[in-house]
């Protein structure tokens, strides 16, 4: 990297990332938004572009950034290149001269550049064509064969059926039963209303906002015996609460129910958990978690994330950014980390979360694990275990957008020791916007029986990620730009179904094993 300063305008910064990016005051609203992303951006064509090129293409003077990088391509080896400098190839030193937050934030960009990941757009209306090829991967070959092609632009969950239907949960519109070739249902008649006056924000103009939305929709274990379907909405009311008469706005939060459907009609509903509505608040439901899961001893797990921004995480008295544990009927279970605590939400098994996106009970080895967002890095993979504290929004591997540090410690008032943070199984950074997983075990691919098959938003592509003994081994990329990966199921014969959402219609596909 050579030391001169070129001038640049932020301008050109936004094209050279994005270059299908149109700039508008919007845009440079969402830019400003970013302060932190911008300004790596800035750094890295002011100082480092000379020589490895706009677009780490390299140049003259230095090797590309885009390939294979000598020393290392995670996000410590390029701090410490970029820190360290190589003298006898030329390459200087910038610890002098950058901060180490600068220098963190910089290297982030060089490998979100290598990926293809940047902050102004989240991909939602990136072409959208479901390749044709077969894809190679080490264990298995595979294509995507699509089963439905007009779905709403904002699917959320698929429950795969015995009889190879699948329910389909649409954020703003309800819950649908699609048949084995590819037929939706009309709305299933009499389940909780999803509304769908969607806003968005001048600071990120390519994320949806609302409330009052359908999340998650899964059989009970022994639902070929019951019938029971648990459904899982964001309850939306108004002039429920102080906050919602004070502002006379509605709130909402996250609430489990379950029912069963008969000739298309939800029938039976009863609530398995619901907040105190004290707790309901004005956020908006898209980082509000909504995926649930089911262990075979009689527990169903729920999350729940930033329905209130940072306050009230790490406080026990309050819903959000938790996961929860409560028996099938939704009493609570003796075990449970706070059962006997009257200070505390009594279904609270983990705490400190900021957006999960997945939630699976592994029931080869008994253990519950579960996807999330960090802000810019930091999204994970973790080990849920009772009562454990993971972290948000006192400590993060990632950064802020702002290019600071995680730590709200200080503003929330909240001392903590870091051995006290349950550190993720899987650190991906930078990140892939991780959305829903599967833990592989059925017979049409059994290669990767165990693995984590995980979906991602932002990044459009699916991952195979292997861990053994509660360690990260190893992480394959099956495909990649395709499509915002909303929901990963696994079926009753082991077809593996991807739920895909659009601006212009969500899809489902599904993989189909080639020999």
């Amino acid at each position: 990297m050579e030391k001169t300063k070129k001038p640049i305008e932020l301008i050109v910064t936004l094209l050279l990332v994005s270059s299908a990016v149109l700039i508008t005051s919007r845009v440079w609203a969402q830019a400003e938004a970013y302060s932190g992303v911008t300004a790596s951006m800035e750094r890295y064509l002011d100082n480092c572009a000379v020589c490895h090129g706009d677009r780490l293409e390299g140049g003259v003077q230095g090797i590309p950034l885009a390939g294979e990088l000598e020393h290392g391509d995670s996000l410590d080896a390029v701090v410490a290149s970029i820190s360290g400098g190589f003298e006898g190839s030329g390459m200087p030193a910038w610890r002098d001269i950058f901060s180490a937050e600068e220098i963190r934030s910089l290297a982030l960009y060089v490998l979100e550049t290598r990926e293809n990941y940047d902050y102004v757009t989240s991909n939602y209306d990136a072409p959208l064509s479901i390749p044709e090829q077969v894809f190679e991967t080490t264990q298995h070959r595979f294509r995507l064969e699509t089963l439905v092609a007009d779905l709403d632009p904002l699917p959320f969950s698929l429950a795969p059926m015995p009889d190879g239907s699948l329910l389909l949960t649409e954020k703003t519109k309800g819950l649908r039963i699609v048949s084995p070739s590819g037929e939706k249902s009309a709305l299933v008649r009499g389940t909780p209303r999803a509304w769908d006056d969607i806003y968005r924000l001048d600071s990120r103009i390519d994320i949806e906002r609302g409330m009052g939305w359908l999340f998650d929709v899964a059989l009970h274990p022994d639902y070929e015996d019951n019938g029971w379907i648990y459904l899982y909405h964001s309850h939306r009311c108004e002039d429920c609460n102080a906050i919602s008469r004070e502002r006379e706005r509605p709130v909402s939060m996250n609430r489990l129910l379950r029912g069963r459907i008969v000739v298309g009609e939800w029938r039976d509903q009863q609530v398995i958990w619901q907040a105190d509505r004290v707790h309901y608040t004005l956020s908006s439901d898209v980082a509000a978690g909504g995926r649930i899961a089911f262990d075979d001893y009689g527990h169903v797990y729920f999350s729940v994330g930033m329905k209130n921004g940072m306050r009230g995480i790490q406080d026990l008295s309050t819903p959000w950014g938790k996961i929860h544990r409560v028996r099938y009927d939704g009493s609570i279970p003796d075990d449970n980390p706070y059962a006997a605590r009257d200070d505390a939400y009594r279904s609270i098994y983990t705490y400190g979360h900021r957006s999960p996106q997945g939630l699976e009970f592994d029931n080869a080895s008994l253990q519950l694990w579960g996807s999330e967002h960090g802000p810019r890095g930091g999204d994970e993979i973790n080990l849920l275990l009772p009562g454990r504290n993971y972290g948000w929004p006192l400590y993060s591997l990632g950064m802020d957008y702002d290019g600071t540090p995680v730590d709200y410690g200080r503003e929330l008032g909240i001392a903590f020791e870091l051995a006290d943070i349950e550190q993720p199984i899987v650190d991906l950074t930078p990140s892939i916007a991780v959305s829903s997983f599967i833990i592989a075990s059925g017979e049409r691919f059994p290669a990767w029986r165990g693995d984590f098959i995980v979906g991602s938003l932002k990044a459009r592509s699916l991952f195979r990620i292997e861990i053994e003994n509660n360690r990260f081994l190893t992480r394959e990329t099956l495909f990649e730009d395709v499509g915002r990966i909303r929901d990963i199921e696994q079926g009753f014969d082991g077809e593996i179904y991807l739920l895909i959402e659009h601006g212009a219609g969500g899809q489902i596909v599904r993989l189909v094993q080639e020999p």
